[in-house]
């Protein structure tokens, strides 16, 4: 049985929890997100808790209530608290301005790189050089983080490029002759 899946999950207040047959919404302050759920696993709700359940024996299905659980508490944090990326741009020239559901990025190339948003995420750029990617669902700011970043990813010798704020890039030594 899945230790994840035991773990029951505490609800905040301001979110509200609707269950039905194969989806669970999540409903609060920043939003909602609906979850369908897999044949053979429940949901179950205390007053101020939920619990994963209708997992047995079955490897796969065991694996699939925590996987369950950890969707469901990211979707709990998501509409409460919401889910954010900071990304820097590091580099002579390298820019970043956001318009409405659009992001230009001056990135070194001949032309300027023109993102568009995704419905359910925000981006904003408080400075030239630093961009913000904001919204309830976590695996969609992950995507667009991944996304605005792999126009122009780090590189090992000068450390230019798009990098998260917390990612550290080990720079290499240049050929000696």
């Amino acid at each position: 049985m899945s230790r994840v899946a035991k773990k029951p999950i505490d609800l905040p207040k301001g979110v509200e929890i609707k269950r039905e047959e194969d989806a669970v919404t999540v409903k609060g302050p920043k939003g909602a997100l609906t979850l369908k759920l897999r044949e053979g696993i429940g949901v179950e709700q205390d007053e101020r808790s939920l619990t994963v359940t209708g997992y047995d024996e079955n490897r796969g299905l065991a694996a699939m209530a925590g996987t369950t659980r950890a969707l469901l508490a990211n979707m709990i944090t998501g509409v409460s608290d919401g889910f954010e990326r900071k990304l820097e741009l590091r580099g002579v020239g390298y820019r970043a301005q956001a318009q409405g559901q659009k992001l230009n990025l001056t990135l070194g190339f001949s032309h300027p790189v023109n993102y568009d948003v995704p419905e359910g995420v925000k981006v904003e750029t408080p400075s030239q050089t630093e961009v913000f990617v904001r919204g309830v669902d976590k695996q969609k700011v992950g995507q667009v983080a991944a996304e605005i970043r792999a126009y122009r990813p780090p590189e090992p010798y000068k450390g230019k490029g798009v990098r998260y704020a917390d990612e550290r890039v080990v720079i290499k030594e240049a050929k000696k002759k």
